[in-house]
């Protein structure tokens, strides 16, 4: 059987849509992430979300392994490195943080992805940065930073950051390089692909879970733990991730980490509707500051490829 793939019809033909549900469940995960931080170890929350999330893969990917063996021995490493990193590390990260910051202040953060991404891009693949791409993500990365110091920029002098939005740059510096590795991909069916990533990620993260439970941190006896770990097992790990892999292929980590900006929109809505977060000043300023980034740069993005002659999109 063969490891490449036939082209995708209905909703994975179109990438402004799984980018946008994508961002959805990211900024629902945020939620997600601050209901479970009284009850699951961030470790122990990562690890069981992928171990979860590669058992149900498996079955999927099973029919497709044989085909796939050649490709997954020659770039495992690769396969390894991408899941502990943007499926492990990050949610870890993205966990942590949650216990010490607001889940509106971690949407509004990760909209710091894709100054990383194109930064990075650029460095190791020379890909342009039109003036205005520059400015929408200049203007992001402002409210981003609005939002880290809680709208006191004293804060920057002192080095007085929140511990959990520190954790939070981290996380984003993270996932850029994940998004950034993408462009590698193996031309493998995206059950196999995701399979291998999230199998990663649990390998990664089980170390850590062991220690936790070593130290006597077990997720606590509720009705609350089953029902996190089923929603960011369906939304944020088999979906959100699927669509997100699908939507890099068919326009590029660049214009696709511009769709970051929507998650501090869900994320901070999903905060407030949910958890009863106030909304501060500084978040609407921060959040106004980084959709006119995104409106920005893809609007210079569009300009671009239509001078090159190029589809904008599938």
């Amino acid at each position: 059987m063969s490891a490449k793939t036939a082209r995708p019809q209905g909703i994975f033909s179109h990438p402004y849509l799984l980018l946008t549900l994508t961002t959805l469940f990211w900024g629902a995960n945020a939620v997600a992430g601050k209901i479970a931080s009284g009850y699951i170890p961030p470790l122990t929350l990562t690890a069981l979300r992928w171990i979860c999330a590669s058992s149900i893969l498996f079955f999927m990917a099973r029919p497709l392994l044989r085909g796939a063996i050649p490709i997954l021995r020659r770039r495992w490493r690769y396969i390894f490195l991408c899941g502990a990193m943007g499926f492990g590390m990050f949610n870890f990260c993205l966990y942590g943080a949650l216990n010490y910051t607001s889940a509106i202040n971690t949407s509004i953060e990760q909209a710091g992805t894709p100054m990383i991404i194109m930064l990075l891009t650029y460095i190791f693949y020379r890909e342009p940065i039109t003036l205005l791409q520059g400015i929408g993500v200049f203007i992001s990365m402002i409210g981003v930073l609005i939002t880290v110091v809680h709208g006191d920029l004293s804060v920057l002098l002192s080095l007085d950051l929140n511990r959990g939005d520190a954790i939070m740059v981290a996380a984003v510096l993270v996932y850029s390089a994940y998004s950034v590795a993408l462009r590698h991909k193996p031309d493998l069916p995206w059950q196999v692909f995701m399979f291998g990533l999230a199998l990663s990620a649990a390998i990664f993260a089980l170390p850590g879970m062991a220690y936790e439970m070593a130290s006597g941190r077990y997720p606590a006896a509720s009705w609350v733990t089953p029902g996190i770990m089923i929603f960011v097992v369906i939304f944020p790990s088999l979906m959100s991730q699927a669509f997100y892999v699908r939507a890099v292929g068919m326009i590029g980590a660049n214009r696709a980490g511009q769709f970051f900006n929507l998650v501090p929109v869900f994320g901070a809505a999903l905060a407030i509707l949910i958890l009863g977060e106030k909304f501060q000043l500084y978040h609407a300023v921060g959040l106004c500051m980084v959709i006119g980034g995104i409106a920005l740069a893809e609007t210079s993005a569009r300009r671009r490829l239509a001078r090159e002659g190029q589809p904008s999109a599938n």
